[in-house]
Parts: C-alpha cells; structure tokens; sequence
C-alpha cells in the first residue's frame, strides 16, 4: 500500500467488525503453534468473507474494548516477517491466501498490520487441523459479531458458493471476450486498426526526429486504443481533464510523473506531453488513442525488474483509470508493449541474491493485451502481471521466480 493510505481510520477505530480485529502487542518468534494458527484462522475468515485487517498492538481496556494503542517494540515488528509469517499461515489455507503485512507508523508508534484479500476464484479451505483452533476440511467465515468461525448454517455455505460461482462467471467472461476480439477481427475493427496504425507512426515519427537511439539505453512503447476509431471523439479539454482525474487517484506513478501532466500541450489532435531531461514523449489522441514512447538507461546491460513491475503497474491503473474517465467500459481496449534494444540485455532483481540476473536473446519484445475497461478497473495487478510475465519469459525467467509476483503489484497498487 502506498504512504498516503489512512491507517488512522484502522488503527483508531477501536471496534472490531467483520471487516476489523485487533491484536495486543506481541512477538511472532515466541508465539506458540495455537497463539499462530489464531492469526491463520482470522486470515482464512476474512479472505472467505470480505477482505479486511487484522492491528496487531491494540489491547484491550477492562471493559474489553480495544482502546490500548500501545504499538509494537521494534523487536516486535521486525518478527512478523511477510515471509516467515506467510509460510505459516499459507500451511492452512487452500488455495494460498492473498495477505500482505505492513508496518505503518502512527502518532510515533509502530503496528503490524495484516491486509487481507477476498478470494479471487474459490473459497479458502483448511486442509489442515492444528492445536484445537484449526479444524482440517473446514470454511471459516467472518461474522458482524467479529468472530472468525466455521461455515456452519445453510445460508453462510450458500453464500461462498454463490460468490464462487460469480468470481468464476467474470472470469469466463472475461476470457471469452478476450479471444473472441483477439481472434476475429470485423472489417469495421480492421479499418479503426488502419486508423490508429496511422496516428501511432505519426507519433513515433514525431519523436524519432527529436530522439535517436543511444547506446546504454533500452527503448520501451506502450499503445492503448479503443476497439472503435472514432476521429475527433474528445475535444483536447476532454482529454487533460480525464487524464489529470486518472492521474489523480494513483499519483505514485512510475509510467506517468506529476510534472509531464503539468507541461502537457494541446497539438492539433492530441494532448502530447515531452517531458524536459528525459527520453521519452506521450500523447493522447482525439481518437481515444494513447501512445508513449521512450528510452529508458540501462544500468551496465541490466534491466531493473523492479523498475519494470513499477513500470506496468503505473501503466494498467493509469489507463484503467483513464479510459473510466472517457466513458468506456465494456469495450476491449487494446494494449501493446514493446522493448526495443533488448538483445543480450539481462534482468536484474529477481533472485535473493543481486548477482541474480536473465538473459534476453532476442532484439525485440512485443505482448499484447484486450481487455474492457471494466476488467482493468477490477482488478487491474492481475492484468498488470500479465504483461509482466511474458516479458521476464524472453528474458528466460524460469516460471518459480514469478511467486510474489501478483502479491507484489497489489501492494505498488493498492
């Protein structure tokens, strides 16, 4: 989660909920296998019912109200490793559980803080008992009463299944309407592609003439367009306005800074911004086109992999967020990625260790994505991921670095 989420409305709202509990200050090395599987059964109740967060450094007063806002020893907080803790929790939860763990600190105080994720496709079993508080075989579910039980009364197991049952329709839904347009194109959606093919050679004609290759760099171009050419479709104050409103609502942004908005102009038929010290330009077309294209610096033949999970993440929340503001919603939006330069380049920052690093043998990268709008803006990591994978594939990324992957955009994102 970023630095501008409000942990003081967690922290300090002092009444657990379905959505809400709060643990006394306390360390995880020395806690025993019941005090763990505790935690592991509120993880398994929240992500089974709607998400939510566990506080860990708030007890209790005498009238059992968690009102004490101790916070944690440092000692304390460096115990609930994410991996450490996670490997304990996801021993008791099939599938694994989307969790993250966060640190913040609040009025000079430290807090663990368990961010947990609804379940994506199918409900969090237990396939494990353990010391009396973990039942093998068992649903836990979250209550208004803030108890973190089994699934016991008819209507709670209809519940899950139903809301299984509608993950797997949009799922589906979204993969048919994925291969359904990437697999046929209509003599209409043929045309909007000539169109658009027009406009983005403009574009990188426009910045060719301002910016060659140079060595120690790679080159990266990013398209985003609406299945439906539509010329002159936005007026350019219709642009700016839903660009800065895109911008607005994830401002840590490592596709698009604060300032290139800022020096943004209005060309004939798009918005186009060249930020000043870089090697890159981005314009948005009347069209409902969006184009970016750049160079980015190498660090001795080595390409960040973090630099490239901060990279897309910007770019799906920002254009999720930007064709919302357009109007769009069930329409695919059409993305492209290339990396240019990429030849013998390698990937650094996935191992444990920084010597770590992968090895593209191809000059040039090239992934593509349909997606509607809606899809974007519901869960806009997963489809982040997406283009992250099959990127780290050229660079020949054995598939088991990819573990933290989704974890890990959903943290750049929320």
């Amino acid at each position: 989660m970023n630095a501008e989420f409000d942990w003081e409305s967690i922290i300090y709202r002092g009444v657990e909920s379905d959505e809400l509990d709060y643990k006394a200050a306390q360390d995880w090395s020395k806690l025993n296998r019941a005090g763990r599987a505790k935690f592991a059964r509120h993880c398994l109740a929240m992500a089974n019912t709607k998400g939510g967060y566990v506080v860990v450094g708030v007890g209790e007063d005498k009238s059992g109200q968690p009102t004490r806002f101790t916070g944690l020893t440092e000692e304390q907080a460096k115990s609930f490793d994410p991996t450490i803790v996670g490997n304990f929790i996801n021993r008791f939860a099939d599938p694994q559980i989307d969790f993250t763990i966060e640190r913040p600190e609040v009025d000079k105080k430290r807090y663990a803080v368990f961010v947990i994720r609804r379940f994506q496709n199918m409900p969090h079993v237990c396939p494990a008992g353990c010391e009396h508080e973990l039942l093998q075989g068992v649903f836990y579910i979250r209550t208004a009463d803030a108890s973190s039980r089994p699934a016991y009364r008819s209507s709670e197991i209809h519940a899950l299944i139903q809301r299984a049952l509608r993950n797997q329709r949009e799922l589906l839904g979204r993969m048919i309407r994925g291969i359904l347009y990437e697999g046929h194109m209509t003599p209409a959606a043929e045309q909007a592609q000539s169109h658009f093919s027009e406009e983005l050679n403009h574009s990188a004609q426009f910045f060719n003439k301002r910016f060659k290759p140079k060595s120690g760099f790679f080159g990266i171009e990013f398209s985003a367009a609406p299945s439906e050419y539509v010329g002159g479709k936005f007026s350019l104050s219709e642009l700016r306005r839903s660009a800065e409103s895109a911008f607005n609502q994830h401002r840590q942004n490592d596709f698009i800074a604060a300032h290139e908005l800022e020096t943004a102009y209005s060309s004939n038929v798009s918005l186009r911004a060249v930020p000043e010290g870089s090697h890159k330009q981005w314009q948005i077309f009347q069209s409902g086109l969006f184009h970016l294209i750049g160079y980015y610096p190498l660090d001795d033949k080595n390409i960040s992999y973090q630099f490239l999970v901060g990279f897309f993440a910007g770019a799906i929340t920002f254009i999720a967020d930007l064709y919302s503001e357009l109007g769009y919603t069930d329409e695919p939006i059409q993305i492209k990625v290339t990396l240019r330069q990429v030849e013998n380049m390698t990937l650094s920052g996935l191992g444990k260790k920084s010597k770590v690093a992968f090895t593209c043998r191809i000059p040039e990268i090239t992934v593509k994505l349909s997606r509607a709008t809606a899809d974007l803006s519901t869960d806009p990591a997963a489809h982040a991921a997406q283009l992250v994978r099959p990127v780290c594939e050229r660079f020949n990324v054995p598939d088991g670095r990819f573990q933290n992957l989704l974890p890990s955009l959903r943290k750049m994102i929320n």
